[in-house]
């Protein structure tokens, strides 16, 4: 069953009748909470695809699959699958088309346009940019802050051409993603050091805006390690206050809270469709028009111009400017309708769902010897439904093998793109990530926490070890559809998962795994 075809007729837009908490009760990271409404998370909050998906064991059997790694890339919305089977029999590229598939395809892109900035509540004049996720969106606005000198390594002598020295720096927290991180080293650039409270890491910000000039302040919304939530109306303030704007990494932040720029003053936003349940290899960057319209052309090719010469280019302004080439077209309508269909969910609903989760999955892992939660800051008292941990004796590399080959759970493991981030953590080798959204029930973490307490009291069943970087079952028998490009068999004939082995499938940071 192929993504398009998982559901023939578009279901029934689902507006759940959910029991929510009142202010008082809302689930934090911090040390005190109420216990969540009842029947909050005993069942999805809306269906995906793969809900259910049966997965085999290393021992043979077969169970469904507890999908706990959202925040790598969140399965797709029923929805969203069903408006592609829509939109695909009108596929076809867009723009300048006469052909009436063409002018189909044109429309439902523009108005995927206009989906993603009702979403996140952008003004009248900003301008929404298709890219292909965070990562690409965040590269094209580290080439349009003015001012900036790329290559130039971040050295405080540089110069915009104006004579304001630093007008064109960027300031971002040493806990940032990666994709939050280095594109704006390729300018000039400070980094601030997070204190050891939201209250000292605010103190640190304002004080380097003070000493100089910046344009820009790079923030991530929701830490992509431990979930935490920054208080982003202050960082806001202060930058604006000191003259900078404010961009904001929503890559996990987008998919389990609301966000409004008109509301907030954030002047952009940049965050990846496949983490908010619309695959196909989208994103967007939204915010404010100037800073777009002066950059130079981020990918330069057909549809990024007005007009070309032999000696010379008239540029198209944003967002043309910046989608040079034919523009992915279902990517754009699943971002679209992914955000239509989360909008459409009753206020603090979502947010209900995953404090439930959130709450149990803390709760329980807190009661476990040998289990330790990672968090950033002491007095953070807001998280998404993503959480960090530890089990003492065990590398989280093992133990996301031992869950998923013998008990069915998916989760991830390692440094998740945020080096310096598990480095102030104290985890060399990375930690443990279980992260959930609208297809987790309380029963899916209860899973989890039952197998890591079956782990520290009884052991593994099978026998794992390093392979290419990655801990794997020791001759893994897990049969794998052959459409998944397995070369190797396993046992009697059939393919299995040890085909994977030393297919060079680790991430370069994963190579220096060890038992």
């Amino acid at each position: 069953m192929t993504l398009l075809s998982a559901v023939a007729v578009r279901p029934e837009r689902r507006t759940p009748d959910i029991p929510l908490p009142s202010p008082a009760d809302r689930v934090t990271s911090g040390a005190v909470r109420s216990a969540p409404a009842a029947g909050v998370g005993a069942a999805p909050l809306l269906p995906v695809v793969g809900g259910g998906l049966p997965v085999p064991l290393v021992t043979g059997k077969t169970t469904a699959y507890a999908n706990l790694d959202y925040a790598a890339s969140a399965p797709c919305l029923a929805d969203v699958a069903a408006h592609l089977a829509q939109v695909a029999p009108y596929y076809a590229s867009v723009h300048r088309g006469a052909g009436y598939a063409s002018r189909v395809s044109t429309a439902r892109y523009e108005h995927a346009r206009a989906q993603v900035a009702a979403f996140v509540g952008a003004r009248a004049d900003d301008v929404v940019v298709f890219t292909r996720n965070t990562t690409d969106a965040l590269n094209l606005l580290a080439r349009s802050v003015p001012g900036r000198t790329e290559e130039a390594g971040g050295g405080q002598d540089d110069r915009d051409g104006t004579g304001a020295s630093d007008a064109g720096d960027v300031l971002f927290l040493d806990i940032e993603h990666h994709a939050n991180l280095l594109p704006w080293r390729r300018g000039r650039h400070r980094c601030v050091v997070a204190g050891t409270t939201q209250r000292a890491t605010l103190v640190a910000l304002r004080a380097e805006l003070a000493a100089r000039p910046a344009a820009l302040v790079a923030v991530t919304g929701a830490s992509n390690v431990t979930g935490e939530v920054l208080p982003l109306d202050e960082i806001v303030a202060a930058a604006h206050q000191a003259g900078a704007r404010v961009v904001l990494d929503a890559a996990q932040l987008a998919a389990h809270r609301r966000i409004d720029l008109t509301a907030s003053g954030v002047d952009y936003v940049a965050f990846s469709g496949h983490k908010l349940y619309a695959p196909l290899g989208s994103g967007a960057l939204v915010g404010r028009r100037d800073w777009l319209d002066a950059a130079p052309a981020y990918l330069p090719g057909g549809g990024a111009v007005r007009e070309v010469t032999l000696t010379g280019t008239t540029w198209a302004d944003a967002p043309q400017r910046h989608e040079g080439g034919t523009p992915n077209v279902l990517g754009a309508a699943a971002l679209g309708q992914a955000c239509e269909t989360l909008a459409a969910l009753p206020d603090g609903a979502l947010a209900a769902h995953e404090e439930a989760l959130r709450a149990r999955l803390v709760d329980r892992l807190d009661a476990l010897p040998g289990v330790r939660r990672h968090r950033i800051w002491r007095d953070s008292p807001d998280a998404i439904g993503v959480v960090a941990f530890s089990v003492d004796g065990h590398h989280p590399g093992l133990v996301a093998a031992y869950l998923s080959a013998e008990h069915g759970i998916g989760v991830r493991d390692g440094k998740f793109c945020a080096h310096p981030l598990l480095s102030r953590l104290g985890a060399p080798d990375g930690t443990l990530r279980a992260s959930f959204g609208v297809g987790t029930t309380l029963a899916d973490v209860d899973r989890l926490a039952d197998a890591v307490e079956n782990l520290l009291v009884a052991g593994s069943r099978w026998e794992y070890a390093v392979v290419d970087g990655r801990w794997e079952p020791v001759g893994d028998p897990r049969p794998v559809p052959e459409w998944a490009g397995v070369t190797a068999d396993g046992p009697d004939g059939i393919t299995s998962l040890g085909g994977f082995a030393g297919t060079g499938g680790a991430s370069p940071c994963e190579r220096e795994a060890r038992p």
